[in-house]
C-alpha cells in the first residue's frame, strides 16, 4: 500500500516570531502600524497603508531591520520546529519579505522557507513590494499536493485561510478571535504542546 509522504507548511509571522509589524509600531509609537493580517483581510491594502506611514515618517529598511534584529523566536519555537522537521518535512509560507526575515534563519538551522520581496530606492526607502505569486500560500499548498504530499497546513491569519482550505488539515494557531469565528471549520491551538500532540495523531494516522 503507498502512504503518501507528509509535509507542514506553516506560517512565519505569529507562528514562530513575533509580528514583525507590532514590533515596529512598539519601538515608533505608531500605533496604525499595529494593524496585521489578523486585522485587515485585504493584503495589499495593509502593506499600501504601511507604506505610507512609513513613507511620512520618513521610516528607512534600516529602522525596521534595526528593530528586527532585537526580537527574538517566540517562546518554544525553535523546539517546535526541529520536532517536525525530525518527524516529517517542513515548509514556511510567509507574507513577510526576505529582507526582513534574513536574520532569523541561522536561529530555526536554515529552513525551508518562501518569501515576498521588498522594493528599495536608493535612500534605502522601501517604496513598493513584489509578491512572488499572488495567493502564494494556497498555490504552493496545491502545488505540493498536486507532487503526492499529504500537507498539514498552519497559520494565525486570514491570509494564510487559502492555504489552510487547501491543505489536507488546516489549524489555526494562536489566532484572534475575529478570525476563529470567520472560519470555525479549522482546529485552534494556543500552545505548541498541544499542537505537536494533534499534528503527531495527524502523522501516525498516515502510516
Amino acid at each position: 500500500m503507498y502512504i503518501k509522504p507528509t509535509i507542514v507548511a506553516m506560517d512565519f509571522e505569529g507562528v514562530l516570531i513575533p509580528e514583525i509589524w507590532i514590533a515596529v509600531a512598539e519601538r515608533t509609537r505608531i500605533e496604525k502600524l499595529r494593524l496585521t493580517t489578523r486585522d485587515i483581510s485585504d493584503y495589499d491594502a495593509l502593506m499600501k497603508g504601511r507604506l505610507e506611514i512609513l513613507k511620512s515618517n520618513g521610516l528607512l529598511l534600516k529602522d525596521i531591520q534595526d528593530t528586527i534584529a532585537r526580537i527574538d523566536p517566540l517562546e518554544g519555537a525553535l523546539e517546535f520546529l526541529a520536532w517536525v522537521r525530525k518527524e516529517t518535512q517542513a515548509v514556511i509560507l510567509t507574507d513577510s519579505f526576505y529582507e526582513f526575515v534574513q536574520p532569523f534563519l541561522p536561529k530555526f538551522g536554515y529552513p525551508t522557507i518562501f518569501c515576498n520581496s521588498l522594493k528599495i530606492d536608493g535612500t534605502g526607502a522601501i517604496t513598493g513590494y513584489r509578491l512572488r505569486q499572488k495567493d502564494g500560500k494556497k498555490k504552493a499548498v496545491s502545488g505540493f499536493s498536486q507532487m503526492g504530499f499529504r500537507v498539514i497546513a498552519m497559520g494565525d491569519s486570514y491570509n494564510d485561510t487559502t492555504m489552510l482550505k487547501e491543505a489536507d488539515l488546516g489549524i489555526l494557531f494562536r489566532p484572534s478571535k475575529k478570525v476563529v469565528k470567520d472560519f470555525p471549520e479549522f482546529d485552534v491551538f494556543f500552545e505548541y504542546d498541544g499542537l505537536k500532540e494533534h499534528i503527531g495523531k495527524c502523522l501516525r494516522s498516515a502510516k
